[in-house]
């Protein structure tokens, strides 16, 4: 049994590291491989790699892999209307966007995600999650679950346990959906409550629903037992052996060119600066001393920088060139609290000796930076 695992794994790190041309399959013609990392970002990236790389008219696969903590943002979606992000900072937890369309999803590791790769002509989204299903039925026949129209699977016929997205290309495509097994619903329900107020997007909005987990309906079930699950009704249904080799998407070697594509899903162009033009609108209600001050802020965003901006303060609250200056240093700049915090330690560099001034704009400060 170990010499026939060392056997697959060295197969597998000859057909990944052949080149394109030269991919060949298995007799089935397909693969389960699974992820040893946790980390977001190589694992978006491993699916890239496949579905950049891999001949899928000669080798299906099907991908398992689990997260840390994170929030993933569907290809077309704004960050700032979908998720908490201060919440997400605070509790270091991961914001990536995938390549893929459909809607925001909290990962951690009770949460199993599954990449079906085919060709473009071979794709079946309502196919793979019935295997999904009939993977589940398989392990706990008493369970109540079935795929809806919308490509969701339900629990009790009320409760999400699994969302879904795909990338189609020209000749290949994935699908992937999600599995909840015992996720932190107190912190996926949190990280997933936008506070911000009046932002206009035409961002793809995620479809709120009530979640389960599958460890709730049977406290015996692990993440393992629905990976191994699933892997054998795949195995049944290609005709090939039960078999899952693992992977590490780090590895060079192995998968060449990851490196980079996983630096680039990190980077803050592709998780912000993707978002879809958005603007804001509101009116900020800063406490000061014994009284209230309503300041009305208006932006415009695109590509994560603020490309319009209107600060509607009193008369004499802040020196009128103070004020220009900060509306002036925002356009342009990215909007998020590094950059605006940054911004105003700079100018109030001009006013070294004046307190009150420095409050009042370290102030105003706070509350922009709650926008973002």
């Amino acid at each position: 049994m170990v010499l026939q695992s060392f056997k697959n794994c060295l197969w597998l790190s000859c057909v990944l590291r052949t080149p394109k041309a030269c991919f060949w399959s298995t007799a089935g013609g397909a693969l389960i491989i699974q992820s040893v990392s946790n980390d977001v970002y190589q694992n978006l990236a491993v699916e890239d790699w496949i579905h950049d790389h891999m001949n899928l008219e000669k080798q299906q696969v099907l991908f398992l892999w689990r997260n840390s903590p994170a929030v993933v943002i569907g290809r077309h979606q704004n960050p700032w209307q979908e998720c908490n992000l201060r919440l997400l900072r605070q509790k270091n937890i991961k914001l990536a966007r995938r390549r893929s369309g459909g809607g925001t999803v909290y990962h951690d590791l009770g949460n199993i995600n599954l990449t079906f790769f085919t060709t473009r002509k071979k794709y079946e989204r309502m196919g793979n999650l019935k295997l999904v299903v009939k993977a589940l039925k398989a392990l706990r026949p008493q369970l109540d679950v079935h795929v809806t129209d919308r490509y969701d699977i339900l629990l009790d016929r009320q409760y999400k346990i699994s969302g879904t997205a795909a990338k189609l290309g020209r000749t290949s495509a994935y699908h992937h959906c999600t599995l909840l097994c015992n996720a932190d619903k107190s912190v996926l329900s949190s990280v997933l409550k936008s506070p911000y107020k009046g932002l206009k997007s035409n961002a793809t909005p995620s479809v709120p629903a009530s979640v389960k987990n599958l460890f709730e309906e049977d406290a015996t079930l692990t993440s393992e037992m629905f990976l191994d699950a699933i892997a054998k009704e795949y195995a049944v249904q290609q005709q090939i052996d039960h078999h899952i080799t693992l992977i590490n998407p780090a590895d060079e070697t192995l998968l060449p060119g990851i490196s980079n594509k996983t630096k680039e899903l990190q980077t803050w162009e592709w998780v912000y600066g993707k978002t879809p033009k958005f603007s804001i609108s509101t009116c900020l209600n800063m406490a000061y001393k014994d009284s209230v001050l309503d300041v009305k802020v208006n932006m415009d965003v695109k590509h994560g920088r603020i490309e319009v901006c209107n600060i509607d303060l009193p008369e004499q609250w802040l020196p009128p060139g103070l004020c220009r200056e900060l509306v002036k240093g925002l356009t342009g700049s990215k909007f998020c609290p590094n950059e605006t915090t940054t911004l105003v330690t700079t100018l109030l560099r001009v006013y070294p000796q004046d307190d009150e001034l420095h409050s009042r704009c370290s102030l105003l400060c706070e509350n922009m930076i709650r926008l973002m």
